[in-house]
């Protein structure tokens, strides 16, 4: 920890922001990226017959999405400043000596992540839909009636502050290891940019089967952005399934 940057000052902590602010940054356009460059330029002849959506998106919505996710990166930034604070100050639960806990904690802990986000993501998400919170909150995101890699970010500043606070307040609570902490933070960026790809990447025998109708892929959320009132799981489909939010359409697949 000797090594690691220090927040005393408040130009440490605008340092610090801006430092992690640019690494979000290159995290999105690589990540988008790399996934738009495969599906849409460099196999987009191949992968064309595969898409999800007939309809398409005004021209300019790929700046829209872009700009939108550089305003979230701010504040993901912000938001992981003040959490790496915390961390130094001794007020979250993560433990650098991997041998705290036993070692099968680690996947443990990984899922106890997942789940705990997952539920407060739902709830979340459907509260969003709400006409009191859709125009002001989430309808940036709607935007994109058909997703593509650019809009896995694609928020208004308001949801991505909501979207930001689970995964800080489970640090709080929860202890886990930085290893299994930054495999989590890379797992929420693959599967967000997959879920919008609108071409579904999972195999059908996957997708038949008892885990690949529990996981959230491309094809469950599409029909969310094309629904709206449907759909509202992030990595998996248990909520949506006791809660009779699951669409129809995958209800016959």
């Amino acid at each position: 920890m000797t090594d690691l940057p220090v927040l005393v000052h408040w130009t440490d902590f605008l340092s610090f922001t801006g430092i992690l602010f640019l690494v979000l940054l290159v995290r999105y356009f690589l990540s988008a990226g790399a996934f738009y460059l495969h599906y849409f330029v460099l196999q987009g002849e191949k992968y064309a017959s595969q898409r999800l959506s007939s309809y398409r998106n005004p021209p300019d919505q790929t700046k829209k999405e872009i700009v939108y996710s550089v305003k979230s990166s701010l504040v993901f930034a912000i938001i992981g400043t003040g959490t790496y604070w915390l961390w130094q100050e001794g007020y979250t639960n993560i433990y650098t000596d991997i041998h705290t806990f036993p070692l099968w904690y680690l996947p443990v802990s990984f899922l106890i992540y997942s789940l705990l986000h997952e539920t407060y993501y739902y709830w979340v998400h459907r509260a969003m839909h709400h006409r009191l919170l859709y125009r002001r909150v989430h309808r940036a995101h709607h935007s994109s009636i058909v997703p593509s890699p650019w809009t896995a970010f694609s928020f208004h500043p308001w949801e991505a502050l909501i979207e930001s606070l689970v995964v800080p307040a489970l640090l709080l609570v929860v202890p886990i290891h930085p290893i299994v902490l930054g495999g989590y933070l890379l797992l929420m960026t693959i599967s967000s940019v997959i879920n919008h790809l609108d071409i579904e990447v999972y195999p059908a025998f996957l997708q038949r089967s008892w885990i690949g109708k529990l996981l959230i892929g491309a094809t469950h959320h599409h029909y969310h952005h094309s629904e709206f009132q449907t759909n509202y799981g992030l990595y998996y489909t248990f909520w949506d399934q006791w809660m009779g939010t699951e669409s129809e359409k995958m209800k016959r697949k």
